[in-house]
Order: structure tokens, then sequence, then C-alpha cells
């Protein structure tokens, strides 16, 4: 199992192109509200079994669906756990944006949340 990344400029082109994927924010849900890129969804990762549900509710339980996860930087290992729980749970197209939120705001991209730029 080898983990796909995916780079800001890469994210902002499929979001730019209106490809479908489903974007997880991996911070926790004060810091969603407060700022998160724009189509992302937040969901509790406390319980695996609980985490691995919504995500196959959100999927329509299609295995292929492009699924985009993101932590706050290059340090912020939970996209990396995450994306290889989301592939040993049978999702084929998992891409790791491991430079996040951070790596995101530093391109001066949209955001999202109570803090968003206006």
């Amino acid at each position: 199992m080898s983990i796909k990344e995916i780079t800001s400029d890469e994210l902002k082109n499929k979001m730019d192109r209106g490809e479908p994927f489903i974007l997880l924010d991996l911070l926790g849900e004060k810091s969603y509200q407060s700022l998160h890129l724009p189509q992302a969804i937040w969901l509790s990762t406390e319980d695996y079994d609980e985490f691995i549900k919504q995500v196959k509710e959100l999927a329509g339980d299609d295995l292929e669906q492009t699924i985009i996860v993101y932590g706050a930087s290059f340090k912020d290992e939970r996209s990396t756990i995450k994306t290889a729980e989301l592939l040993e749970a049978g999702f084929n197209n998992v891409l790791d944006f491991k430079g996040g939120l951070k790596d995101w705001a530093a391109e001066l991209y949209p955001l999202e949340g109570l803090r968003a730029p206006k």
C-alpha cells in the first residue's frame, strides 16, 4: 500500500475544474469552525469504526470515490495516518494533502470559517 500525496496547487486545480471529491478536515471541530478549506467536511476521528462508517456514507459506499485528507501542516501526521486507515478499509483513491491548512493558506488560496479573511 503506497500513500499518494497531493499538493496545494493540484488540489486547487481539482476545485477549479469542478472535479468530484470528498475533502476531509482532520483538525478539531473548533479549528474547523474557525478556519478550513472550501468544500471541506469535518468528521470526528476519535472512533475508527464511526469514522470509516461516516466516510462510506459520504462516498455513497463508492470505494473508488476520490477522498482527500488534510491536517495542519507537513509536521501533522494525522493526514498520513487517516489516509492509511482509509486505504486499509478498502477505499482505493485516497490522497494525503500533507501541506494541510498551513500550506494552503501560504498560497493565499480561499479559506472559509469564522476567522477566514474577508
